[in-house]
């Protein structure tokens, strides 16, 4: 019999990925089957993913060949009707899939589940990040869900999977949400902390943070109908940003500016209690 929620896990050289397949081992949603894929992790990592062979149902080891890819093909070993996904480094909370999963059960316009999500470190936690949600004209100009979602695996097929190609790489989750609701339907989002996020100095997301703008616009070009028809959203929003960095650097310029007549005056100041 077939599981309804495929888990996938997509694994490079993190040995956090132990953590993440506790928590899909304890997912109280019990249909469901957990995808390991090793995106060709050094010699110690990949021993240490073999070593969980036998608490998932599928083991995947490909060669480096990216995080998209491994995605998908992790997916395509799944044979849910629903696809959980996240990376390696993260992890949920035992109940999200079951709560998930009613959801899109009973609402057909749902596409997309996604919840808030803590934030941390490995000196502890950092924030409570709440995504927007909605439908796909809250993913124009941002991603509106969390990186790893709930999201039906027909969608998925429809929209090709993740795109694998190298300049949307690092935004293919957003993406993918994009491609699934330009069709129609909403990303739902739990309201309650149902996932942590751990924020690192090597994630994929770390890596790409100065190539953001370039890879928005090769979102923009390959979608380029969908955003001629809300030209003005893109305008109005790329205004906002730019106002948004003018006043950034007003506020530091005039930090700045602060702390140096600060240090001019200081001696003045001094004198004058002397004097006096």
């Amino acid at each position: 019999m077939k599981p309804k929620v495929s888990i996938v896990i997509a694994a490079y050289n993190d040995p956090d990925v132990v953590m993440a397949v506790k928590s899909a081992k304890e997912q109280t949603f019990r249909d469901k089957e957990i995808i390991l894929v090793d995106d060709g992790s050094d010699r110690n990592v990949a021993n240490l993913i073999l070593s969980l062979e036998n608490q998932v149902d599928h083991l995947i080891i490909q060669e480096n060949l990216g995080q998209s890819i491994a995605r998908n093909r992790g997916i395509k070993r799944g044979t849910g009707k629903y696809i959980l996904n996240w990376d390696s480094d993260d992890y949920f909370e035992s109940d999200f899939c079951e709560k998930a999963v009613k959801i899109l059960d009973n609402d057909s316009e749902v596409k997309i589940v996604t919840c808030k999500a803590e934030r941390f470190n490995k000196k502890g936690p950092i924030d409570i990040y709440t995504p927007a949600g909605g439908d796909y004209t809250n993913f124009l100009v941002s991603n509106s869900a969390l990186g790893s979602a709930i999201f039906r695996k027909a969608d998925w097929e429809r929209c090709g999977g993740y795109e694998e190609n190298l300049p949307i790489l690092g935004f293919e989750d957003w993406e993918l949400y994009l491609n699934i609701l330009q069709k129609g339907g909403r990303a739902a989002v739990l309201d309650e902390v149902l996932f942590h996020y751990q924020v690192r100095d090597n994630s994929t997301t770390a890596k790409i943070k100065d190539q953001k703008h370039e890879k928005f616009e090769h979102i923009i070009f390959k979608h380029r109908d969908l955003y001629f028809q809300h030209f003005d959203l893109l305008i109005r929003d790329l205004f906002q940003k730019i106002k948004n960095q003018e006043k950034e650097k007003l506020k530091i310029s005039g930090g700045i500016e602060f702390l140096l007549g600060q240090q001019i005056l200081a001696p003045l100041k001094f004198l004058k209690r002397k004097i006096n």
